[in-house]
């Protein structure tokens, strides 16, 4: 396998766990590697929120002055480097160059030049209780589930960065109606269902065609023309290229508030797993592998558990033995795009090799895939 960087991401939520930036986390051998490797997928770079980049273990080198960040990015400073008196002027140099500034792992005492702007600060909630006198606005980071985010946030945490928000939901026993009338909606179509049948069932809930048309003309889709009505979808789509876009609905039917965040994992979690699958799988097995990835965070979104949801719906076994019994051709694509969710990059490392995907196609792919999950608009 090649050797370079590979890139691991995290979400960073509000008080309302809205997402609010990205976390990448670089993990390379030096910081050369580690800036080439951002520098040469910049064209892929996730432009909506902004994008706050971790180099993990590396401490800051001189190097971070001759590369130019993307405009949304902010480069994060590890703590325990700040007391070098190197790095503590290698932050007023990158102050004057105007790149933003967080400071990772803080700990109360830790140096902060004062002419120097923090805007943001990340601390392990286990080790630093509160984070009263922090440079910057505070960040729990290593958060369980929602109930310690709740106590951080009592704690005075401005938010969090992390995964905490998939652990900790009680699943229910049967899908609310709203939600089983969207799965009907896409039993319709992939079973072959008259086009007039299919839009009445869509039509039982207004929001529905207003939601899959947003979602079909939205940027990460990128047709030429805008699609006016379901009709028009089949028209311009076909029914197979439509079982991607109306797995949309499922995903994004949730009415809690802290959904979006969700939402934005599992629609990236697909994407990524579409990208790297491309060239293994004939065309007709991609939106399979999307909607693999976007349906694996079900249970979380619809509060109930996926064997639940899936045994009402008409999938293709390959979807279902890598959601129910991580097994199939698809389960190894969803294992990596877990495994790209981890602070640490071993086991992405591993599942990347066992596919026999360079690091460069794996970061590639993950920051396209957050790019085009931050197009859709959850709200």
């Amino acid at each position: 396998m090649t050797t370079g960087a590979l890139i691991t991401r995290e979400p960073v939520v509000n008080q309302q766990r809205a997402i609010t930036a990205n976390r990448l986390i670089v993990h390379a051998p030096n910081f050369a590697t580690a800036l080439q490797t951002l520098e040469m997928h910049r064209q892929y770079w996730p432009t909506i929120h902004p994008v706050f980049i971790s180099f993990g273990r590396l401490v800051p080198t001189p190097e971070l002055l001759d590369w130019q960040p993307p405009e949304n990015a902010l480069i994060e400073i590890p703590a325990p480097a700040m007391q070098y008196p190197q790095i503590q002027e290698l932050v007023l140099k990158l102050q004057a160059a105007g790149v933003p500034l967080a400071l990772s792992w803080y700990q109360p005492g830790t140096p902060w030049p004062e002419q120097a702007d923090c805007r943001f600060v990340l601390a392990d909630q286990a080790k630093v209780t509160s984070p009263a006198g922090a440079p910057g606005i505070s960040l729990a980071w290593g958060l369980a589930d929602v109930q310690a985010f709740a106590d951080a946030v009592e704690r005075g945490y401005a938010g969090a960065a992390g995964w905490f928000f998939l652990k900790g939901v009680t699943p229910a026993k049967e899908l609310a109606p709203s939600h089983a009338q969207i799965v009907r909606l896409l039993n319709l179509v992939r079973n072959d269902a008259d086009i007039t049948e299919i839009e009445a069932a869509l039509k039982q809930d207004v929001s529905l065609p207003y939601k899959l048309l947003r979602y079909i003309n939205s940027v990460g889709f990128g047709l030429m023309v805008e699609v006016q009505s379901f009709r028009h979808a089949v028209t311009i789509l076909g029914r197979d290229k439509l079982n991607k876009w109306l797995s949309l609905l499922l995903v994004s039917a949730s009415r809690d508030p802290a959904a979006p965040a969700v939402m934005q994992a599992a629609i990236a979690r697909g994407r990524m797993m579409e990208l790297l699958g491309a060239h293994l799988f004939d065309k007709a097995q991609h939106d399979n592998l999307f909607i693999t990835g976007a349906f694996s965070l079900l249970d979380v979104l619809l509060g109930t558990s996926l064997d639940v949801v899936l045994d009402q719906m008409t999938l293709p076994g390959s979807i279902r033995d890598a959601l129910l019994h991580d097994d199939g051709a698809y389960a190894p694509f969803l294992r990596l795009a877990v495994a790209s969710e981890s602070f640490l990059p071993d086991q992405l490392r591993a599942q990347s090799e066992a596919l026999g995907l360079t690091v460069q196609q794996v970061s590639a792919a993950l920051l396209q895939a957050v790019a085009f999950a931050d197009t859709l608009s959850f709200g």
